[in-house]
């Protein structure tokens, strides 16, 4: 400025940023604790899976378009992989219907690139699981080297969309006979995608006269996915159908093992629908008015829930006693000002749930969403009782911080 010497003003400044810099380090000491507002795992790319809060991805496996419109009815947004495609035929039906789609990056993909439909590329099926051989039987799995090769082809014709990799039970099921690949494999196959998925069917698909009892195996999958991959996305696969046996988990059960999956850090469900036997048919879900109201309900409550889902899990709450053979799981949010907490029994068996939540004082209530009852909370506790594999989903009005 005219008229002021240049060089006491240099000193002046710094006293003034200093004072500053000390008043906004008091100021931040007092503001309460803020939690960070998640980033969208999609937002590195422009045209894969929606970025909107509001979005939770929801699926079907390898199902007819022309179905498309009736699986939106029950809340499915996207289909993954299509019979021998994608086809242009097949992308005009799910583009009628308003279904994203996650498909093989064929000629007919990539004449697409500028398509919404397509919101992902993806891996051939369960590279892990062992391989049908040349000459008959079974081979060793596909390597991790051409997983990540193929990821990096696929990756260069599109950068813009994501890669999703399906892989097999054996991701949580040590005993299954179909595995080729080593264990030693796992991360190898994890870093050769984007988004990583596997499938296990405790009641239908794993071989035991007492798959109820291993409903978890879906939360198990979910766990050994993100540490192998330290922290990628994982969705999963959920059974409906009896598929190849003569048993199919009940509607609370499949309820469970959505849940489940979700408190344990799903980002996606998937529906496999396929039933063979005593016939074949490709979409039994829909034959089935009992499961899919069920499936139904179950995709409206995460829809609703989505923008909890999609925010910033924090640590607000414990499970601070329950039967040891049943324990419960505990997954918490804030959103909208509110506390929610997502709690599974993670065994069959009752058990009564003891939770301590934090920074809660006096009296409050919580609301048990979807169950028309409300539960006292006293100086941040409260119990409930758990019943086989029983979900119970809480919002605390008022209580985030």
């Amino acid at each position: 400025m005219p008229g002021l010497p240049r060089r006491p003003l240099i000193p002046l400044l710094l006293t003034l940023g200093l004072a500053l810099f000390a008043a906004g380090c008091r100021h931040a000491a007092l503001a309460p604790e803020v939690p960070p507002m998640p980033t969208s795992p999609y937002a590195p790319w422009t045209r894969g899976p929606s970025t909107d809060p509001d979005y939770f991805p929801i699926g079907v496996w390898l199902q007819d378009p022309s179905n498309a419109a009736r699986f939106k009815e029950a809340g499915i947004n996207v289909y993954v992989g299509l019979w021998e495609g994608p086809t242009e035929e097949q992308l005009a039906g799910l583009q009628a219907a308003g279904m994203s789609v996650i498909c093989a990056q064929n000629a007919v993909g990539l004449k697409h690139l500028a398509d919404p439909t397509i919101i992902a590329w993806m891996h051939g099926d369960e590279p892990d699981n062992a391989q049908p051989a040349a000459g008959g039987g079974w081979g060793p799995a596909i390597p991790p080297a051409t997983i990540i090769a193929d990821y990096q082809r696929l990756a260069a014709n599109d950068p813009s969309r994501p890669i999703w990799l399906n892989l097999g039970q054996a991701v949580a099921n040590e005993e299954w006979i179909g595995r080729g690949a080593p264990w030693e494999d796992y991360p190898g196959y994890c870093q050769g995608t984007d988004i990583l998925s596997f499938d296990v069917y405790p009641v239908a698909g794993i071989q035991k006269s007492d798959g109820e009892n291993y409903l978890w195996y879906v939360a198990k999958g979910v766990d050994r996915l993100h540490q192998w991959s330290g922290g990628k996305t994982v969705w999963n696969v959920i059974e409906t159908t009896r598929i190849q046996s003569k048993r199919k988990a009940t509607p609370s059960q499949v309820r469970s093992e959505v849940w489940m999956s979700l408190i344990h850090g799903s980002r996606g469900i998937l529906y496999f629908v396929h039933e063979w036997e005593p016939v074949f048919v490709e979409a039994r879900l829909l034959q089935d008015p009992e499961m899919l109201a069920a499936v139904t309900a179950i995709n409206q409550q995460i829809r609703d829930l989505a923008p909890v889902l999609n925010s910033a899990t924090v640590e607000r709450a414990q499970v601070v006693s329950s039967d040891p053979a049943v324990p419960v799981d505990l997954m918490a949010k804030e959103h909208g000002g509110d506390l929610y907490l997502f709690a599974a029994a993670m065994r069959p068996g009752s058990t009564q749930g003891a939770f301590q939540l934090s920074a809660i004082k006096g009296g409050k209530s919580a609301e048990v969403l979807g169950e028309s009852r409300h539960i006292e909370i006293k100086d941040g506790s409260f119990t409930d009782a758990f019943a086989d594999y029983a979900v119970h989903l809480y919002r605390i009005e008022g209580a985030a911080r």
